[in-house]
C-alpha cells in the first residue's frame, strides 16, 4: 500500500474557529483522517514527503518529517498526518487503533469540559461575565448538561481576561496573549472569590479545574496556588507559561509545585516527548497536558503517558477539536496506564459538533465518559454534508 494523495478541508465552526480536516488517500482505496490546527499550507507542504510511502510504516514515515515541526502550532500538521496514518493502519488490519497501541486498559474514557468564564449577566457590560455570580450561574448550567461531566474547568487569572477586568488587579499586564503580569492583592481576592462561588455550586460532587494563565509572575502564582489549597482542586493550569509560550519554565514550575499542595498542570503547547522530559523527570509539575493535535500525534501522546507514569506524574490531555482529534484522544487514552485522569472537551456549546463524523455512538459523551469503539481505525468517517456546510477552503478535498 502506498500514499497517493494528501488533502485538507478547512472549516470555520462557530465556537471553535478554523480547523483543518486532513485526509490521506492510498492506492488501495483506504483513506485516513486527521485534524490540523494550523494553516492549510502547513499540511500541504508535507505532501511531497509522504507521497509514495507506506502509510502503515508509521514510525518510518514520521521519522522523515518530525524535524519539520515545533512548538504549537508548528507541530500540528505532522500530528494530523500521524493520526491519519493510524486510522489507515487500523482500517487495513480491521482493528481499532487502541489495539495497535497495545490494547485497552479501560472500556470508557473520562472527558472533562472546558467552561471558559462566567455567563454575561449584563449584555451591555462585558465585565459582568467575570463576577463570582456569573461563574456560579455558568457552573449551574454546565452541571446540568446531558453529557453529565464529572470535571469542569473554568478560566481565571489572565486566561480569558478575568484579571484584566479587575481595576488595579495586576501590574504590567496588557490585553495580549500570552499575558505577563504581577497580581495585586485586589486581583488575588477576585480570583479566590470566583473559586469560592464555583465550589459552592459544585461541592465535592464535580471536580473543579482552573485554567489560570499564562502567565503570572512566580510570586503571584505561588500566592494563588497556596490560597487555592483549601478548595481541593483537580489542578491549576499554566500559571507560569503555557499556550502561546515558545518555552516552558521548568525550573520555576518545579519551585512552584514543591511549595504547594494544589496540583500544577501544563504542557498543551509542547511538541514531542523531548519537551516533557524535564517536566516529568524533575517533577516540575504534577500533571502534564499534551495535545494530540500539537504534540506529534497519537503514539507520542501514549509514550508521554507511559513515561510520566514511571515518575508518578498524572496526565490530562488538552484537546480543542472536532470529533476527529477527539476520537484520536479516545484511542490513546484507552491504552494509557492508570495515571490518566481525563481529556478535555472544548465543544459542549458547539452546534452540530457530532455531525461532522459518521459511525460514532450517539450521544458520544454519556455520564462524563466516552465508550471506546471497536470499529477499525479511529472508528469514524467524515460527514461530507456537514463539512461542506462550514467549508471555507479546500474544495479539492471532495474531488
Amino acid at each position: 500500500m502506498k500514499i497517493k494523495d494528501l488533502k485538507v478541508a478547512v472549516v470555520n465552526v462557530p465556537g471553535l474557529g478554523k480547523l483543518g480536516i486532513v485526509r490521506v488517500d492510498t492506492d488501495e482505496g483506504i483513506c485516513g483522517y486527521g485534524e490540523a490546527h494550523c494553516p492549510r499550507e502547513h499540511v500541504l507542504y508535507l505532501k511531497n514527503y509522504v507521497i509514495g510511502r507506506d502509510p502503515t510504516n508509521i514510525e518510518g514515515l514520521m521519522s522523515r518529517i518530525r524535524h519539520l515541526g515545533g512548538f504549537k502550532p508548528w507541530g500540528s500538521a505532522l500530528s494530523a498526518i500521524e493520526m491519519a496514518l493510524w486510522d489507515i493502519a487500523g482500517k487495513a488490519l480491521g482493528l481499532p487503533v487502541y489495539r495497535l497501541l497495545g490494547g485497552k486498559v479501560r472500556d470508557r474514557v473520562r472527558v472533562y469540559c472546558d467552561c471558559g468564564a462566567g455567563i454575561p449577566l449584563n449584555p451591555k457590560d462585558p465585565a459582568s461575565m467575570y463576577t463570582p455570580e456569573a461563574y456560579a450561574e455558568k457552573a449551574r448550567r454546565m452541571k446540568s448538561l446531558p453529557e453529565g461531566f464529572t470535571i469542569l474547568k473554568f478560566d481565571i487569572g489572565f486566561h480569558g481576561g478575568q484579571l484584566l477586568s479587575v481595576p488595579g488587579g495586576s501590574f504590567e499586564a496588557e490585553r495580549i496573549y500570552p499575558t505577563r503580569g504581577h497580581v495585586t492583592e485586589r486581583g488575588l481576592k477576585s480570583e479566590i472569590a470566583i473559586v469560592s462561588a464555583l465550589k459552592d455550586v459544585l461541592g465535592d460532587e464535580i471536580g473543579l479545574a482552573l485554567d489560570c494563565g499564562p502567565g503570572q509572575s512566580y510570586p503571584s502564582a505561588l500566592r494563588l496556588a497556596k490560597a487555592l489549597e483549601p478548595f481541593n482542586l483537580m489542578w491549576a493550569e499554566d500559571l507560569l507559561t503555557g499556550d502561546g509560550s515558545p518555552y516552558t519554565e521548568v525550573r520555576l514550575y518545579r519551585m512552584l509545585s514543591m511549595r504547594t499542595t494544589t496540583p500544577i498542570l501544563t504542557g498543551e503547547q509542547i511538541f514531542l516527548r523531548y519537551g516533557f522530559r524535564d517536566l516529568i523527570d524533575k517533577h516540575a509539575v504534577d500533571i502534564v497536558a499534551p495535545d494530540v493535535s500539537d504534540v506529534g500525534g497519537i503514539y507520542e501522546l501514549k509514550w508521554i503517558a507511559e513515561f510520566a507514569d514511571l515518575y508518578g506524574v498524572l496526565i490530562a490531555p488538552h484537546n480543542y477539536s472536532l470529533p476527529i482529534a477527539f476520537m484520536a484522544n479516545v484511542h490513546a487514552a484507552a491504552a494509557m496506564p492508570k495515571n490518566f485522569i481525563a481529556f478535555e472537551h472544548h465543544a459542549a456549546h458547539v452546534a452540530e459538533w457530532e455531525a461532522f463524523v459518521e459511525g460514532i455512538e450517539r450521544p458520544l459523551i454519556k455520564d462524563g465518559f466516552v465508550n471506546v469503539p471497536d470499529k477499525p481505525g479511529l472508528g469514524i468517517e467524515i460527514n461530507e454534508n456537514t463539512v461542506r456546510k462550514y467549508l471555507v477552503e479546500g474544495l479539492d478535498f471532495f474531488e
